[in-house]
């Protein structure tokens, strides 16, 4: 029955996988942004009538793209269809907040009711207040107040009284728009200079210099938005979140304004920054419609702001933008619930119930009722929860545990542990929460015979952690006779599926460390700790090498047809499922070796390598196209100072160079700041010539290990020249002055070990002007 389960575990965790991956390739193609642009263009050559279709599914995956709005409306407009156009703008204006959209509504507007002299100018004085009451606070809203101002100084005024009144509403729209940062601010400020003189200087005075400060702090809010608003791309689609670079600068960036925007930098009335700071909301969510996040920090923003009301709108439009999003539902509930509505509360929780509801979904659920109805209504749902197909283990556990936590009940929670237990005992998880429970009612007894249940019942694959819990409880609570027999078992049990790296009958030094440590108290130091995990960790290794190269007797079985493999070996790894490299095999990359000449890094004598045979005489390196290119060609083509800059790189004995030598090294050296520039070689330390065909008569190696090797300096070594390919352009007249001898011997060999050390087919080696002087020795 175990097995059973298992299997049908895997196989739809499987199928929901590739449910998942093809839900993920639908939306991905639904979103295509280069398909929508080809459709957009493709409407605008066809009738209405033909591309009416067209705009509708653009908009129905695009519904806050004001440029398809503004070419579906303008194809209305174009054959008159006035009714069209006017349901048209009701369904998009609100929720697109973009000038150009905006421009055209006031534009049909005033064609409309041009001929209806003084009833149609007032609509359109209505529409203006309307448009500039939604977006006349955007950055690049300046001309839209200009066309206001200019439309109210049209305006006929028959009597004293209507002129009046004209003057009135020109200079509070002049007010106004000289207080909102934006593009526009310093011509509009100019021109309400000129009508406030063109009234009367008088009267213009004062209220200039009440309104000048205003205008001020507008003009530097401006140069502050302005920079946030650069960064953002408004032409770009609203789509899902899709992890590319673009995308996320376009969020960080609507952060920023967003930010801006809210921390009220103009410092003008709450209810106007409130105001500001909305806007800026709706028009971010123009483009970052499906992201989840944007929706619950502008609805947690209104609930601060003491807009409850809003704060509810604003979940209800987000859960139509994102219908699938449970986090937002539980944001929504929970604050329907702060504010005391629990029936609207409870209606958003059963919209996560039904047919496919998750077990998130069923616990909670559970909790509400808890908090709402009592412990009776929570108990009556998780009898009906448990009935439903989706109810994993998890649902159990929660429930037990809010029973023993909350009701204090031990009994119920014991039973609905044992309900559980005939259900999910293939499950580790569950397993290890009932142990959990049982160990806070210090019942070991029970804690044992759970887990000699589960052990007896679980495959060895999932068994790992249940053995790791147990094994854990009887080191924490059992003798040491009983630790030991379950440690046993446990590696005898695993075994099989290479756990532990150790054979059944080995200790292991692990052992005693797990069972004499507590918490993040260690009977070790972290030195050696770190040492037991290489240790394993290579040990496991050798283990799986030796389980997929080797046959049943021990021998080693290859075919020599042409894959290399022969069958027997085929069949062990193909049991084994894993391909693993050969790692004791493994040399350190050396770019001065000739490949296939079969170089072994420690095949030396006597400090001189045995392989000189396989060199070329021109030092060679592989390139990408496959073939090879001798050094004195690649550094021709390289900058001296980064010539320089290798050549003072010291030789590496093994994967981990000593950082202390190469340090030092590179802080002694001063590297060519420039090509063509003569070095100052009082600077720096020479370095030696590079490797030639005699240099490299056997393993690179006999000319970088030069530990066996004494040094002399000489006391003509004082001045001298570098003679590797990156001095060839250097200025011949710079000196090297002299530089102390380290004393440290070891150090000074490690030094020399990085200079260009030249080893002879006779043996004797010679090191080029070192530190102070040229070196000498001999390998004897």
């Amino acid at each position: 029955m175990a097995d059973e389960g298992s299997i049908s575990a895997d196989a739809r965790a499987e199928s929901e996988t590739k449910d998942k991956e093809a839900s993920e390739s639908g939306v991905s193609d639904k979103y295509n942004v280069e398909a929508a642009e080809s459709l957009a263009a493709e409407a605008l050559l066809l009738p209405i009538s033909d591309a009416a279709p067209i705009y509708e599914q653009l908009l129905s995956t695009f519904p806050t793209a004001a440029k398809y709005w503004k070419q579906y409306v303008e194809a209305y407009m174009a054959v008159k269809n006035d009714d069209a156009v006017k349901q048209i703008f009701s369904r998009c204006l609100l929720n697109c907040l973009h000038i150009s959209l905006w421009r055209c509504y006031i534009q049909f507007i005033r064609k409309v009711n041009e001929k209806k002299a003084a009833e149609g100018q007032e609509e359109s004085k209505k529409a203006f207040e309307f448009m500039l009451n939604y977006i006349g606070t955007d950055i690049a809203s300046g001309p839209l107040w200009m066309e206001y101002i200019t439309f109210l100084k049209a305006l006929p005024a028959t009597t004293a009284q209507e002129g009046s009144q004209r003057m009135t509403s020109i200079r509070k729209a002049y007010q106004r728009a000289i207080v909102t940062p934006t593009h526009h601010l310093e011509q509009l400020w100019r021109d309400y200079e000129n009508f406030e003189n063109s009234v009367s200087r008088a009267l213009a005075k004062g209220l200039l210099s009440e309104y000048q400060p205003k205008y001020n702090s507008a003009r530097a809010i401006y140069r502050e938005r302005k920079k946030y608003v650069e960064d953002i791309d408004w032409t770009m689609l609203a789509v899902p979140p899709t992890g590319s670079y673009k995308a996320e600068q376009q969020y960080m960036a609507w952060k920023r304004l967003l930010a801006f925007e809210k921390g009220n930098p103009q410092r003008i009335d709450s209810a106007s920054s409130n105001k500001r700071a909305a806007f800026t909301y709706e028009q971010c969510l123009m483009y970052l419609y499906h992201y989840p996040d944007i929706w619950y920090d502008y609805a947690t923003w209104h609930a601060k702001s003491g807009s409850i009301d809003s704060a509810i709108k604003v979940f209800q439009r987000a859960l139509k933008a994102l219908p699938d999003s449970e986090v937002l539902r539980y944001a929504y509930a929970e604050l329907e619930e702060s504010q005391g509505a629990i029936q609207p509360a409870k209606k958003i929780y059963e919209s996560l119930l039904g047919a496919n509801a998750t077990a998130l979904a069923h616990i909670q659920f559970i909790r509400f009722l808890r908090r709402t109805e009592g412990n009776e209504a929570a108990f009556k749902y998780f009898l009906e929860a448990r009935k439903s197909p989706n109810c994993s283990y998890h649902v159990y556990v929660a429930y037990a545990m809010m029973a023993f936590c909350l009701n204090k009940d031990s009994k119920t929670a014991h039973n609905v542990f044992e309900a559980g237990l005939k259900r999910f005992m293939h499950e580790p998880g569950y397993i290890l929460e009932y142990a959990d429970f049982l160990s806070r009612l210090n019942d070991d007894r029970n804690i044992r015979a759970l887990f000699e249940r589960a052990l007896s019942s679980l495959p060895p694959k999932e068994s790992v952690e249940v053995w790791k819990r147990f094994v854990q409880f009887e080191q924490t609570y059992g003798d040491l006779a009983s630790v030991l027999r379950v440690e046993q078992r446990r590696a005898e049990a695993l075994s099989q599926i290479g756990e532990e790296g150790a054979s059944p009958s080995e200790g292991s030094l692990h052992d005693v460390v797990s069972r004499y440590s507590f918490m993040d108290l260690w009977p070790c130091s972290s030195m050696e700790l770190d040492h037991l995990a290489r240790q394993e960790c290579l040990g496991k290794n050798i283990s799986k090498k030796a389980d997929m190269s080797t046959l049943p007797n021990g021998t080693m079985s290859m075919d020599n047809s042409s894959s290399g493999i022969g069958p027997t070996v085929k069949t062990s790894m193909a049991s084994a499922k894993i391909v693993y490299p050969d790692t004791s095999r493994m040399v350190v990359y050396d770019p001065m070796q000739k490949p296939g000449s079969g170089f072994v890094p420690n095949a030396t004598t006597h400090g001189v390598a045995a392989a000189s045979s396989s060199l070329s005489s021109t030092p060679v390196v592989p390139s990408i196209g496959g073939t090879t290119k001798s050094l004195d060609e690649i550094f021709k083509v390289v900058p001296p100072a980064l010539v320089a800059f290798i050549r003072n790189l010291p030789s590496v004995e093994g994967p981990s160079p000593d950082v202390d030598v190469l340090l030092s090294i590179l802080l002694q050296s001063n590297i060519p700041s420039g090509p063509g520039k003569p070095t100052n070689s009082a600077q720096q330390l020479p370095v030696g010539p590079a490797p030639s065909t005699s240099d490299l008569s056997g393993s690179n190696r006999s000319w970088q290990n030069l530990g066996s090797l004494t040094f002399k300096p000489t006391k003509e070594g004082r001045s001298g020249k570098r003679k590797g390919v990156d001095r060839q352009e250097d200025d011949e007249t710079a000196t090297v002055q002299s530089r102390p001898l380290p004393r440290d011997v070891f150090r000074m060999r490690q030094i020399q070990k990085a200079r260009g050390v030249t080893t002879s087919q006779t043996g004797s080696v010679s090191a080029g002007s070192i530190i102070s002087g040229e070196l000498s020795g001999s390998t004897e």
